[in-house]
């Protein structure tokens, strides 16, 4: 049986963060609005631990994000399948990511995607187009690299 698997990644603001790679991968952020509420009636989560977002409350410090046709926990809004955790931590990224994603669109609509992700805070690196490989590096809005297929 395969393992299944969460994608973590370390940032200074996960909501931010969370909402773009849902843009970019057509995937779904998590509404973990009913969650929050059931700890805040037990005290385990303040005021300071959450915003609320689109009229619903989001944790502060953690977001995540999900395939839209993946199951979802109905009492937790937690993805059970293709899901991406954003978590804050106190340090910077200070050196190239040693994991990241490629986005897989085709060489039709690559431009279209790339223009797509600069309008959501990416930049470009470069453009690699050698025998073997044809991508377009990209950092995301906190510097993360990821390549566009």
């Amino acid at each position: 049986m395969a393992v299944n698997v969460q994608l973590v990644v370390d940032c200074a603001e996960p909501i931010a963060l969370s909402r773009f790679w849902a843009t970019a991968l057509e995937y779904e952020p998590e509404d973990n609005d009913a969650l929050i509420g059931r700890l805040v009636d037990q005290g385990l989560v303040g005021k300071d631990d959450y915003t609320v977002v689109d009229g619903r409350r989001a944790f502060v410090t953690v977001a995540a994000i999900r395939h839209p046709d993946d199951p979802v926990q109905e009492d937790t809004g937690i993805g059970l399948d293709r899901r991406l955790l954003f978590q804050r931590v106190p340090e910077g990224k200070t050196v190239k990511n040693r994991l990241h994603l490629d986005l897989r669109v085709g060489h039709d609509r690559r431009a279209e995607t790339v223009k797509a992700l600069e309008a959501l805070g990416a930049t470009v690196v470069r453009t690699v187009e050698e025998p073997g490989a044809s991508h377009v590096t990209m950092l995301d809005p906190e510097g993360n690299e990821f390549d566009v297929q």
